[in-house]
């Protein structure tokens, strides 16, 4: 009786985590990505104010970069 419940109370948990898990996957087909990388979808409404923004924060904070570039942090990239 305790062996059954201690199995349900831990298989019950395990089985929601991976349903939940392999729900999250979608396959999108070639159609879809078009309208998946429409600008509508960008996140920041508007590129302009954000690099207005961006200038403006780096002029108050005294600091440049370190929101777009990838590089090693040597200074060489």
């Amino acid at each position: 009786m305790k062996n059954s419940k201690l199995r349900i109370f831990i298989l019950l948990p395990a089985i929601m985590i991976i349903a939940f898990a392999l729900n999250g996957c979608a396959v999108v087909q070639p159609w879809e990505r078009g309208t998946l990388s429409d600008p509508i979808m960008i996140i920041d409404e508007n590129p302009i104010e954000k690099g207005v923004f961006e200038h403006h924060l780096d002029y108050r904070e005294g600091s440049v970069g370190g929101t777009g570039a990838q590089s090693g942090g040597c200074g060489c990239g």
